[in-house]
């Protein structure tokens, strides 16, 4: 699969044939500003999951959604119809969000309002993916709550939240400007989970291609 992203009036996804065994894992989230943690977070993130085999893309920042969830509208903005496109097509989730109030950003949290759209698809909202969670926070407590929320949301979305979530206390934790995590803690977390979500497409890949073979199987 070919991940076209610009001119930025022009996103759509296009199909590969020649890729489809490699499952794709599309990040989203990061803050309005630009090298923010949790855009650092998540680029290592998925840095990772291209070292374990995945297709990645990113989808962070002002290439977020800026129009309010309307879900009386007909049609929507590029940037919309881009992320919508992007998560049809993905086999994983990577979501990353700054942790405000004990919560997710509202910028990233409409952002997954526009799933909604997908309640209808054959694979409504999340389902059958894996979601891998990174919260980033100035300190523990919050970021835990935070954390929690997003597990949440997930679940509400049908998603597989992987067995590790990874929580970056930015009092402690930091990241260079080609997204290299400092932590070696953090660092691991990061590169376990991306093998999670990595590990989780494939398999549902492999079932998903199966599928059928079982279904005659039964029916003989």
């Amino acid at each position: 699969m070919m991940i076209v992203q610009k001119p930025k009036d022009r996103m759509r996804v296009e199909a590969d044939p020649a890729n489809v065994e490699r499952p794709l894992i599309v990040g989203i989230g990061g803050t309005v500003r630009d090298q923010s943690s949790s855009e650092k977070a998540l680029r290592r993130c998925l840095f990772f999951a291209e070292q374990h085999g995945a297709r990645t893309a990113a989808i962070t920042g002002t290439m977020l959604p800026a129009d309010i969830y309307d879900p009386s509208k007909t049609t929507r903005s590029a940037e919309a119809n881009y992320l919508i496109s992007l998560l049809r097509a993905a086999d994983g989730v990577i979501i990353a969000s700054p942790s405000y109030h004990g919560s997710i950003s509202g910028h990233l949290k409409n952002a997954l309002d526009y799933t909604e759209d997908m309640r209808t698809d054959a694979r409504p909202y999340l389902d059958g993916r894996s979601v891998g969670l990174i919260c980033c926070a100035m300190g523990w407590q919050a970021g835990g709550a935070t954390l929690g929320t997003m597990r949440d949301i997930t679940h509400a979305l049908r998603g597989w939240p992987t067995p590790m979530g990874v929580l970056v206390n930015s009092t402690v934790t930091s990241f260079t400007e080609d997204c290299t995590c400092l932590d070696a803690s953090i660092d691991q977390q990061l590169q376990i989970m991306a093998s999670q979500a990595v590990g989780f497409a494939m398999m549902s890949l492999r079932d998903a291609r199966q599928a059928p073979v079982a279904r005659l199987a039964v029916a003989g």
